[in-house]
């Protein structure tokens, strides 16, 4: 009986996609790579981009395009012909990461005939073992079944299987079933999304001998565990806060980290790009994986820098960071936190938007060594902003705060009475700025000092505390509930 017209129709549909998986891939390597830009962003990941030329025929093509980071997010793929957009449609791919190991091969083995071998010392090589592996490292050990039915555990010697590396990768590689409307060289841009990269900033203050002036260096730290490597790479860094829904991937998986730091001088210019920034950097570098890499960010000379110390026991912990200045309790002699300001204005040499990163201060002593007085952790900051860093605590400058007394005007008013004093155990005079909160509805009676007010909540005192002197605060307010 002759098939029907829908019966060879049928079959011949289904022809087409065996015939596409039958054909041989095009395989495109990251040698043939001819060009790639990286742009690193703040939360571990990176956005990579490289183009290539991959020969394509009209119709259904394989591609096996081969290099791609191991910590690749899939979902992110895009692919598209530069040479002739529109051209090229994907209609599957496949991420490939079950890369070639002595693990992966053996666990492909199990049910199959494998051979332990030595060489001897006259160079010979001899046959110890033959039989059906019956049980790979993944399970807690090799285990062997002879021919004669002995079981061998672990068997000792060199271990040789069958070819076995269908499936297996010498690289992480996509797999693309492409349908390409004309036929030729296509240079393509492929984009995707990868793990395992991340940069931060750091930066190093060095003041000068009279505290007013500092000369501050920037550095970019770029760290790849995504996998790849990324040679004569564009290279941009985004600084912000991008959001981003973290799933684990199917390829997630922590690289070793490697001891070696590659410093690298190149210029960076920043932009603003959205609601965040840009920064780019002149000429191309390579992104070597498992390396850590450092950029010159900014280098300024001869800043305005100003100092005081502050007095604030009662300063919630999100003020200065984790821990406030003075950190003590009240009545016993509380050190004075040490404040560093610095203009980010282009008329104190600078104005460049700073990335979040740590700030280490140093000062030269009197035989000219660098010494580390302190750091501090700043946010991005715009330009034409202030960054103030919190360094340490004086240890010659100490605060006692006391309440001296309360009073119960009413059901619902309260007077208080609280004196600040300020010791100077220094030769020299001391800026200080004793800062006090006072909270709910509040009015000031009476104060033996200026102050300032800084918000519904908060006063300032500045005060200059002279060389072995001290000077008292006492101040009465009135607070309703």
């Amino acid at each position: 009986m002759k098939p029907s017209f829908r019966t060879l129709a049928a079959l011949l549909l289904c022809a087409v996609p065996l015939a596409a998986a039958a054909q041989e891939p095009v395989v495109s390597g990251p040698e043939a790579t001819r060009g790639v830009s990286l742009t690193v962003y703040n939360g571990n990941f990176a956005v990579v981009r490289e183009e290539r030329r991959i020969p394509l025929r009209t119709g259904r093509n394989l591609v096996r395009y081969e290099g791609v980071a191991q910590n690749i997010d899939p979902t992110s793929i895009a692919i598209r012909s530069l040479s002739d957009p529109g051209a090229v449609g994907v209609r599957e791919q496949n991420y490939q990461f079950d890369l070639v190991s002595p693990a992966a091969l053996l666990e492909r083995s199990v049910g199959k005939t494998v051979r332990y071998t030595s060489v001897g010392t006259d160079g010979a090589r001899r046959v110890l073992l033959e039989g059906t592996l019956l049980s790979a490292p993944s399970s807690g050990g090799v285990v062997v079944r002879t021919a004669d039915g002995r079981i061998v555990l672990n068997p000792s010697g060199t271990v040789e299987v069958g070819d076995l590396t269908g499936g297996l990768v010498s690289r992480p590689s996509l797999l693309w079933t492409l349908d390409v409307a004309r036929a030729g060289e296509h240079d393509t841009q492929v984009s995707y999304i990868t793990n395992g990269m991340s940069w931060k900033a750091d930066y190093v203050a060095v003041v000068r001998d009279d505290e007013t002036r500092a000369d501050l260096t920037g550095w970019v730290t770029l760290d790849n565990r995504s996998g790849a490597t990324y040679r004569d790479a564009r290279l941009q860094l985004m600084a912000g806060d991008v959001r981003r829904i973290e799933e684990m991937s199917a390829a997630g998986r922590l690289q070793a980290r490697a001891p070696g730091l590659q410093l690298d001088a190149l210029v960076v210019t920043g932009e603003a790009f959205f609601e965040y920034h840009l920064y780019t950097v002149d000429g191309a570098t390579t992104v070597a994986n498992n390396e850590t890499k450092q950029v010159a960010l900014l280098s300024a000379s001869d800043v305005g820098v100003s100092r005081r110390l502050v007095f604030d026991v009662d300063a919630p912990w999100w003020r200065y960071g984790q821990r406030r200045p003075g950190g003590g309790t009240s009545t016993t002699g509380d050190r004075l936190g040490i404040l560093m300001e610095v203009k980010n204005s282009r008329e104190n040499r600078m104005g460049m938007p700073l990335p979040r990163g740590k700030v280490r201060v140093y000062k030269a002593d009197r035989s000219g060594n660098l010494q580390f007085i302190g750091e501090d952790q700043v946010d991005h900051t715009p330009r034409d902003e202030t960054v103030r860093l919190y360094i340490g605590d004086a240890f010659d400058v100490v605060g006692e705060r006391r309440v001296v007394e309360t009073r119960q005007v009413s059901d619902e008013v309260e007077d208080e009475t609280v004196q600040v004093t300020i010791r100077n155990h220094k030769d020299g005079a001391a800026q200080v700025s004793v800062v006090e909160h006072l909270y709910g509805n509040w009015t000031m009676l009476r104060s033996s000092q200026r102050y300032e007010r800084k918000d519904a909540t908060t006063i300032e005192f500045p005060l200059t505390v002279p060389g072995r002197g001290e000077v008292t605060v006492a101040y009465t307010y009135r607070r309703r509930e």
